[in-house]
């Protein structure tokens, strides 16, 4: 196919995607949900203008923002600021700098680019208590002018915990990403958690290594290797390379531009191949999304029509009763959850000092032995070999045994996990038995393998600043001990760094897996809590128009029903012609 043929295909499937979306949004209005209707009418507009979503991810104080404004060429985005917990900026094309927020209830307001920090920031916005649902930046960036929109995602790991929901909760909704990577840590198990959700459905991930000009040509090469290889591991696909640049540098126009311009010849490259199709993609995953939601709420206004109002009446009463008796029962239930995570805890400390008694002799007169050998006459080199020699024998004597660790804690957390479920599950089928059927239909699942398993976050922490000498002066000490031939003093602190290294390493088992649990717990509570609400929040809006169809005679529920019928084989129809 030609480029020409495929542009027009793309524009044809386009203006397809977008008619679809009108015509669920207009059911969405018929059905009288102005949420939905708002939310399929914004896609439908995002389609129809062939703008897709290239999401900056990362953790926080990464360089994200920085990054953006360098990309626009302007310090637009505010860089620096302590965030809240905030949803992600859209920055798109717009002919002058302008932006807007959008409040919680649909409204927009027009503000300057420089009041941005007034509505971002924990200073001027604690705990987002603004009530901010959405924030655009329009900016005449030349790289932005056919469709690509770049979203300034809130920074993962931050004490902040709605910010890393904020992102997750975006993921949806993303195209493409550009994975903003560092080089200390040079990517935390929150990173991997989200490429890994992110490589679902989004075939275009960019990593670039920010904050080049901070760190050594030996620090990023062992970053970049390391990145590279627990993300390919992970995604169980090739990543591609991984651009070094200095975001800060492009920004005052001084330094090496580094990767710079190969990484916004990718970006150039992704609009000029793939533009289009990312967003027709959008448009069709928006599309499924939606429309389920639809059809669980005509299911629920064609129930609330077919029985008795009182039935209705007391089905809402048990369901609101329930939601009282629910965050009880959760609260009763953390004591349980609590002595779980006790046991774990106290099981993985044991292996681990077992491991460590048995292992760390060994590992110590195997350094003493190879340490010997490597050559002491230059201080900074025999640093290195020390602390490479550390680290290579503590990977040896650690490896196996996290393998088998890691096992054992995988199945001891699955077990914790499939317990909470399963608790869930009982008490949402016992809802469901006693007048709540609802909860049946309901999109949302309590899966003890999607639902409510967290990932596992460990990564063998090579520690690479502490193997490097601390500062120049400390560089200049090691040249000095290898004139005086004083080696001795590197040796020692080589042989503490293995000792550290088997230290912290052996110990991220335990951590991870309570650390699992508990975020399992969490969200458990949450998805439970929200799902009752959802259902709450249906039930009474299909029992106040079950009302008003009945004061009106049984010729107009006879019609409501036809309607709803009507409206959910429109809603299929439309899911169906999706390819």
């Amino acid at each position: 196919m030609s480029a020409t043929s495929g542009d027009h295909a793309a524009v044809v499937n386009d203006a397809a995607g977008e008619a679809s979306l009108r015509e669920l949004a207009a059911l969405a209005k018929t059905l009288g949900s102005e949420r939905f209707f708002e939310e399929t009418t914004a896609l439908a507009e995002r389609i129809g203008e062939g703008r897709f979503y290239v999401a900056c991810v990362g953790q926080f104080k990464r360089g994200k923002s920085t990054l953006l404004n360098a990309l626009m060429g302007n310090r637009i985005l505010p860089a620096g600021v302590v965030p809240v917990t905030a949803v992600p900026t859209v920055v798109r094309y717009g002919k002058i700098e302008n932006a807007r927020v959008r409040f919680e209830g649909g409204t927009w307001r027009e503000i300057a680019p420089d009041e941005l920090t007034q509505y971002v920031s924990e200073d001027y916005n604690p705990e987002n208590s603004k009530k901010v649902s959405g924030m655009e930046v329009f900016s005449p960036s030349a790289l932005l002018a056919e469709g690509m929109c770049l979203v300034d995602t809130p920074g993962l790991g931050s004490i902040f915990a709605g910010n890393t929901a904020a992102t997750q909760a975006f993921v949806p909704h993303v195209d493409a990403a550009i994975v903003v990577v560092g080089a200390d840590p040079p990517i935390a198990g929150e990173e991997l958690d989200l490429v890994e959700e992110l490589a679902k459905h989004v075939r275009d991930l960019v990593i670039v290594l920010n904050k080049a000009d901070r760190t050594s040509e030996a620090e990023r090469e062992i970053a970049k290797s390391f990145t590279s290889r627990v993300l390919q591991k992970r995604l169980n696909r090739p990543v591609g390379p991984i651009y070094e640049i200095s975001a800060e540098e492009q920004l005052q126009n001084g330094g090496a531009a580094r990767d710079w311009p190969q990484f916004v010849d990718v970006l150039k490259s992704l609009v000029r191949e793939s533009g289009r199709s990312l967003a027709s993609s959008a448009g069709a995953r928006g599309l499924q999304r939606l429309s389920e939601q639809l059809l669980t709420i005509t299911a629920a206004e064609k129930v609330a029509l077919l029985r008795p109002i009182e039935d209705s009446e007391r089905r809402i009463q048990i369901l609101r009763q329930t939601i009282s008796q629910a965050e009880r029962s959760l609260n009763d239930l953390g004591y349980l959850f609590t002595a779980e995570q006790h046991r774990l805890s106290d099981m993985f400390l044991d292996q681990r000092k077992t491991f460590l008694a048995a292992a760390f002799p060994q590992a110590v007169a195997e350094f003493d032995e190879q340490s010997r050998k490597l050559p002491r006459s230059y201080g900074p080199k025999f640093r290195r070999d020390a602390m490479l020699t550390a680290q290579t024998i503590a990977e040896r004597h650690l490896l196996p045994w996290l393998e088998t660790e890691q096992m054992r804690a995988e199945e001891a957390y699955c077990a914790v996990a499939a317990r909470f479920v399963s608790i869930g599950n009982d008490f949402l089928k016992k809802l469901a038995e006693f007048g709540i059927p609802e909860l049946a239909r309901t999109p949302n699942a309590l899966d003890a393998d999607k639902g409510f398993r967290t990932r596992s976050r460990f990564t063998f922490e090579h520690l690479f600043r502490i193997s490097l000498p601390a500062s120049p002066l400390r560089y200049l000490a090691d040249v000095f001990l290898g004139i005086a031939g004083a080696s001795s003093v590197i040796e020692r602190e080589a042989r503490d760094f293995l000792h550290q290294l088997m230290d912290t390493n052996s110990s991220r088992v335990q951590s991870d897996v309570v650390n699992r649990v508990q975020e399992s717990r969490e969200q458990l509570e949450v998805e439970i809590r929200k799902l009752l609400h959802e259902v709450s929040r249906i039930s009474e809006s299909a029992l106040a128009h079950a009302r008003e169809a009945r004061a009106q005679g049984m010729p107009a529920v006879e019609a409501a029903v036809a309607r709803l019928d009507s409206l959910e084989a429109e809603i299929r129809a439309l899911q169906a012609a999706q390819p």
